[in-house]
């Protein structure tokens, strides 16, 4: 079967680890073309990864089975409506911008254009990223392939019942990568007042964090029943435990995750 020919309106961080990811499955670098106004830029990708590029997005998109929009949100609607003329053969469009609806994409890129909106996360960058996906009423289930195979090849994605779980998933995974950074950067700044060298506690707390997720990942079982696992009554981590709860450490998510939510939608009125 032939892959699809994929443009990618944008050449920055989101799409080079896309490119490097389907690539890796398989995906031919002659079915690939990016363009950006960016000459330096467009020299690496084509250096790297040995796809075609191009100042000019109708070009790109010319021909595309599926085009990807990952420029910055203040620019989806300039480039949105530079790419409507080109879109006569009606490829999936998939969006990676943040804050920017369906509706307002429809309007620029023509009522019948079938459009995927997704929220991605950095880690997508190590092929290692969680997506959300949703798709209006003219993406076909074939094109759903296409753009669960694009993401899969970065790490894993979930299709959304309604579009407004994308502000959910911002809170969810979106955002999520720089709470855990957070963390990671508390607990190495008290493994280091506690005598540790900064070299060693970072390599403890990052193995750690990379062993708890594993864990999770590969066994059928709540988080809280394997928090429970690893908590001696009366020992060392129930203690632990126990100082983040009197903490109100559940509430404290619950605040941060919905102040994310809010500020998504505030994003989302905004554009």
């Amino acid at each position: 079967m032939s892959k699809p020919k994929i443009a990618f309106i944008g050449g920055g961080n989101m799409a080079t680890s896309l490119i490097g990811g389907i690539l890796d499955k398989g995906h031919p670098s002659s079915h690939i073309t990016v363009s950006g106004p960016t000459e330096e830029k467009l020299f690496r990708l084509n250096q790297k990864f040995g796809i075609s590029t191009t100042k000019d997005n109708s070009i790109a998109a010319t021909g595309a089975e599926v085009i990807l929009l990952s420029v910055k949100p203040k620019m989806v609607k300039s480039v949105s409506l530079e790419l409507s003329a080109s879109l006569k053969h009606r490829p999936l469009v998939i969006s990676v911008a943040a804050g920017i609806p369906l509706s307002s994409l429809q309007k620029w890129l023509g009522k019948d254009a079938p459009i995927v909106r997704c929220m991605p996360n950095t880690p997508a960058l190590v092929q290692a990223g969680a997506t959300g996906l949703f798709a209006n009423t003219v993406v076909s289930r074939e094109q759903c392939g296409l753009a669960t195979e694009i993401f899969n090849a970065v790490g894993v994605c979930c299709w959304l019942e309604k579009e407004e779980d994308i502000d959910a998933v911002t809170a969810v995974s979106g955002s999520a990568p720089a709470y855990f950074f957070l963390f990671m950067e508390a607990m190495e700044k008290t493994g280091i007042e506690l005598g540790l060298s900064q070299k060693v506690a970072r390599k403890l707390i990052l193995q750690t964090a990379l062993g708890a997720a594993k864990m999770a990942m590969e066994n059928d079982i709540e988080p809280a029943e394997l928090r429970r696992r690893v908590t001696s009554p009366a020992g060392t981590t129930e203690a632990a435990i126990n100082t983040f709860l009197e903490g109100d450490i559940l509430g404290l998510f619950n605040k941060a995750m919905t102040s994310c939510v809010k500020r998504a939608k505030e994003l989302a009125k905004e554009a």
